[in-house]
């Protein structure tokens, strides 16, 4: 059985070469950091993604965040909830299919918005809102990388409303709450969380994750 990841790598071999060598780069150049063998590959993709060394100490994990995320998608039966549409574009959508998952995002929906301005929130509150009415939160990868009410939004659900996510990627970008809602979800016991702290973030770093444990669950698979 071939031991190497064919999936979740880029299709062509100077692709391959490419992303290769830049993880290479950031090995070299990074210099320490405290994260597990399995946490290293999630945050050397988001430094990938935006050339930042700063994720180096800004990322945090919940130590279940891993294995429960790639657990869930091993499952086949996990989906991506995200706050924004620009989430579930950048997903791979063949990395998706290996693994049977789907992405969902209701930030635009007529009933969305129409509730928002009725209740005085946002789209991204009601947006969870409805996926959780849907059913499609519990056992999710819920994936926030543009709205802080969002991933405040899921805190409450987790809390008031027993909602159980399989693993929450909290990376909302702001200056506005962007900070505080990521460290309230790292208050979190009961949900597995990856945060990165302070005010960056960004919808392109949750993508970056989510490739990295899809890149992860192939790996443990061809393990198996």
């Amino acid at each position: 059985m071939s031991s190497v990841n064919t999936v979740t790598e880029q299709l062509t071999a100077a692709g391959r070469a490419i992303e290769h060598d830049s993880f290479a780069v950031i090995d070299r150049e990074v210099g320490p950091h405290a994260y597990s063998l399995d946490q290293w590959p999630i945050v050397r993709r988001m430094i990938h993604a935006n050339a930042d060394f700063d994720f180096n100490g800004l990322t945090d994990f919940h130590p279940a965040a891993v294995d429960a995320g790639v657990a869930a998608i091993v499952s086949r039966a996990t989906r991506v909830v995200a706050d924004v549409e620009m989430i579930c574009v950048g997903l791979s959508a063949p990395r998706l299919g290996h693994f049977g998952m789907r992405t969902h995002q209701f930030i635009s929906d007529a009933d969305v918005i129409e509730t928002a301005k009725d209740q005085g929130t946002t789209r991204a509150v009601q947006a969870m809102r409805k996926a959780h009415r849907l059913g499609l939160i519990d056992g999710a990868i819920v994936g926030i990388g543009n709205a802080p009410t969002a991933l405040i939004e899921i805190v409450r659900l987790i809390h008031e409303e027993g909602a159980r996510p399989a693993l929450v990627v909290g990376m909302p970008v702001g200056f506005v709450s962007a900070a505080e809602s990521k460290d309230l979800m790292a208050l979190e016991t009961e949900v597995p969380w990856v945060v990165i702290r302070g005010r960056k973030g960004g919808s392109t770093l949750v993508v970056a994750a989510i490739h990295a444990l899809l890149g992860l669950a192939e790996a443990r698979e061809l393990a198996a």
